[in-house]
């Protein structure tokens, strides 16, 4: 059973989205940082982290951490325990956020989370890009109910 099959069966509550910082608008962000990562406020309806953490917050996701690197995303999803774990980055953040998914079962025996990965189109670590129908796709599914506002997560 591939993941997003194995995604239907989990909760939105009990999965988190995980998004790199690095696909925000730079020249335009005005999210602020806090322990958990930057803080969107949906300011540009043009963001992907704008767009993609509005239709996870929809389908009533349990978290959504927009993170400048993986030590940052490894300490939420310990924080977090969830089931399930939709993640959004370059290959080198995935690489290292998939050990680090690893590490943390071995420290406190918590089950290993299911993790849907989408990687990147375009990485470089600032102004990036990913495909948010994929995105969209792997966040959706298994959700009950439709999106709040479906002009904010097209």
């Amino acid at each position: 059973m591939d993941e997003l099959s194995r995604l239907m069966h989990i909760v939105p509550s009990r999965r988190i989205l995980l998004l790199p910082h690095c696909l925000r608008h730079s020249n335009s962000c005005k999210a602020k940082y806090d322990e958990e990562g930057l803080q969107c406020i949906h300011c540009n309806p043009e963001c992907s982290v704008n767009r993609l953490s509005t239709a996870a917050a929809a389908y009533g996701y349990g978290g959504i951490c927009v993170a400048p690197g993986g030590k940052l995303a490894i300490k939420y999803i310990s924080k977090k325990r969830p089931e399930a774990i939709v993640a959004i980055a370059c290959d080198k953040e995935l690489e290292e956020g998939v050990q680090g998914v690893k590490e943390i079962k071995r420290d406190d025996n918590i089950p290993i989370p299911l993790m849907v990965i989408i990687p990147l189109l375009k990485d470089g670590c600032v102004d990036t890009e990913v495909d948010e129908t994929a995105a969209l796709e792997a966040i959706r599914t298994g959700c009950p109910q439709a999106p709040v506002s479906s002009s904010s997560a097209k």
